[in-house]
């Protein structure tokens, strides 16, 4: 069931991006109003486009590939640009790309090369108006996204862990251009594709507003 839309947030429709501007100091907060569904999250420097999210260089600098409260994402200039303020989820992804066409066609072949949305072309469709062309867009943090390896080390996508309600916050380092999506891959939500909220926020105070407010 999905919830209401909470005071000041907006939502994502399923398989949908969005920019959103961040400055200094400013809070964005992805809320999963019906639980079991991915958001995908990628960033640049606003004064600098090149200077953009590393996935390599945050699970170096922070030691490991689960990324929480009080975890920092750092960019391709060992600069950091993203810290986590908030988490009642605590399984995020930052090891996969973002869902693009070629996903689909490479993976799931069944599907005959019909064309499907996917998180990377919402987030070309976001970003490249500010200056990030496709090739700049790297590896996402997946929000909510269940991945794990087993002990041959292959990868597994099980259904997100998030429920109605789950939040993740994090605040910006430096100002900043943010695409984010509703993911677009069935698999990665469970089997359907569903909305996401966000909500950016002046400065961060300890909380937000109540979701069912």
């Amino acid at each position: 069931m999905t919830q209401p839309l909470a005071d000041g947030f907006t939502r994502l429709a399923p398989q949908t991006g969005t920019h959103v501007r961040l400055a200094a100091g400013e809070v964005l907060t992805l809320l999963d109003p019906t639980g079991v569904q991915v958001s995908d999250l990628y960033c640049v420097a606003a004064d600098d486009v090149d200077e953009r999210l590393s996935s390599g260089r945050s699970i170096d600098f922070e030691n490991g590939i689960r990324f929480t409260t009080g975890s920092t994402l750092w960019s391709n200039r060992s600069r950091p640009m993203l810290t986590v303020v908030e988490d009642s989820c605590g399984t995020h992804d930052f090891l996969l790309t973002p869902c693009s066409q070629q996903t689909f066609d490479i993976l799931y072949p069944d599907l005959g090369g019909a064309e499907h949305p996917s998180c990377f072309a919402n987030l070309v469709d976001a970003l490249e108006p500010h200056g990030v062309r496709p090739d700049d867009i790297g590896t996402t943090l997946n929000v909510f996204m269940n991945v794990w390896a087993d002990d041959t080390g292959d990868l597994h996508i099980d259904p997100p862990p998030s429920v109605a309600g789950d939040r993740f916050s994090v605040r910006a380092e430096m100002d900043l251009h943010v695409g984010i999506t509703a993911c677009s891959a069935e698999k990665s939500n469970g089997g359907t594709c569903k909305p996401i909220d966000y909500l950016v926020s002046p400065a961060w105070r300890g909380a937000l507003p109540d979701q069912t407010s």
